[in-house]
């Protein structure tokens, strides 16, 4: 059992995992919803550009995003400085920049998976709801988003999973901090560099197995518990 137990540095990484993880999925949501409708229900020039700008983090290096996040959100950069010259802050080396660097990352996977789940909702609904006498905004919300719901479960989850694992963008924008920006993906690759770190490093394996099967299989049940209230 001794093998099993975690350093202070490892329980640090998890804990700021979990956190970058849950913060970069509640921030992200509302836009990703609303990206998402945009591209399923709209059709306008530039859509298609929308559409490749927002999954342009799944084709470039993680590494490039991060410097992209770099060039923009650091302290001299073009949106950074107004933030840090006006209220004194900063994402850059920081865990609320490691969120950042999260949500881009996984923001396309979620509106993919909330995108595809809207596009299978059946407009004749909405359509029937319409002529009832519901506006555009009681229709989404009594109609649209309650048949989308579990397309925007698996896209939080995704969300989820990915932002847990994330690497590349994390360590380019606010690099390797132990306690302060150091992640389990971070943390269980300084332990691969230093000798006699191997049983940390499996640990912080077995951990990241075990949060996404927990996630994997949430989703599947709150998926299901929808689907037969639906029913119902």
């Amino acid at each position: 059992m001794e093998w099993l137990r975690l350093s202070p540095v490892e329980w640090d990484a998890m804990r700021l995992s979990l956190r970058v993880a849950v913060w970069a999925v509640l921030l992200s949501l509302p836009l990703g919803i609303a990206v998402a409708w945009v591209l399923s229900r709209l059709d306008f020039p530039g859509r298609r550009l929308l559409d490749g700008c927002i999954h342009l983090p799944l084709v470039l290096p993680p590494v490039v995003t991060g410097y992209f996040l770099l060039l923009a959100f650091g302290r001299n950069g073009f949106i950074g400085s107004f933030l840090y010259a006006h209220f004194d802050f900063t994402l850059a080396f920081r865990w609320t920049g490691a969120v950042l660097a999260s949500a881009v990352m996984a923001f396309p996977l979620m509106v993919r998976a909330i995108r595809l789940s809207l596009d299978n909702v059946d407009r004749g609904v909405e359509a029937a709801a319409r002529t009832l006498g519901a506006g555009p905004v009681r229709v989404f919300f009594t109609v649209t988003m309650p048949l989308a719901v579990p397309g925007v479960i698996t896209g939080a989850v995704l969300a989820f999973a990915r932002s847990l694992g994330e690497f590349g963008a994390t360590i380019m924008f606010v690099s390797n901090i132990p306690g302060q920006t150091q992640t389990l993906p971070l943390a269980l690759y300084t332990l691969t560099q230093v000798p006699g770190g191997e049983s940390g490093a499996m640990r912080l394996c077995i951990i990241a197995v075990i949060i996404a099967m927990v996630a994997l299989v949430s989703s599947e049940l709150l998926s299901r518990r929808h689907a037969t209230a639906l029913d119902g």
